[in-house]
């Protein structure tokens, strides 16, 4: 899996594009910049615009070359990310660290995605934000990116589980039509979620 999307990351063309995700984007502009955390943001686009807004940002990716080509985007917009290199499973969130948590695209089996989700939200400061948006598992009718099986798709019920401590701020399943680069094109099934962290007792200690 890692060897495909070193493979992916290798072009000098960015595949997702360079502009931000539109719902990230959107919604990050509400907020007053903070630390944000941008899990799996592999050729940068959404933790750059992040810091271009004034954020302090760590991305995280487990893609040597798309952290190559994250920093270089950082570079051509005059801003710092840090980058550090973790797949999934062994990414380490301080409890009580960030004011965001960007998840954008990212599919994972079941329990991992568990325990990843599990991580996000002990690592929110209270009144700290996850901003998601993921495919549906009835994006299998589309073309336009993603997993092309069950397993890596979500449910709303899968996302309401998972962030079940938090404040719903917005909670939706929608019809969009992306345009990201050459991979995200056309209609697609998405799920889009914002949560909001507002107690300490979420914190496991």
């Amino acid at each position: 899996m890692k060897e495909m999307w070193e493979q992916r990351f290798s072009n000098k063309e960015y595949v997702y594009g360079k502009e931000p995700n539109d719902f990230l984007k959107q919604e990050i502009d509400k907020l007053n910049p903070g630390k944000a955390l941008f899990i799996g943001e592999g050729e940068g686009r959404n933790a750059v615009y992040a810091a271009r807004k004034g954020w302090n940002v760590l991305a995280t990716d487990w893609s040597e070359n798309a952290r190559s080509k994250a920093l270089n985007l950082a570079a051509e917009n005059k801003v710092k990310i840090e980058y550090i290199l973790s797949d999934f499973e062994s990414l380490e969130i301080e409890n009580n660290s960030f004011d965001l948590i960007v998840l954008i695209f990212i599919h994972i089996e079941t329990e991992q995605r568990q325990k990843l989700h599990s991580k996000v939200v002990n690592g929110l400061k209270p009144g700290g934000y996850v901003i998601l948006e993921s495919y549906d598992i009835d994006q299998l009718k589309y073309n336009s990116g993603g997993p092309k099986t069950t397993d890596l798709l979500y449910t709303l019920e899968d996302i309401y589980t998972d962030f079940n401590q938090l404040d719903i701020i917005k909670f939706s399943k929608e019809i969009i039509n992306l345009n990201e680069g050459a991979l995200h094109q056309g209609k697609a099934s998405v799920i889009k979620y914002i949560g909001k962290s507002i107690s300490e007792t979420y914190h496991n200690s």
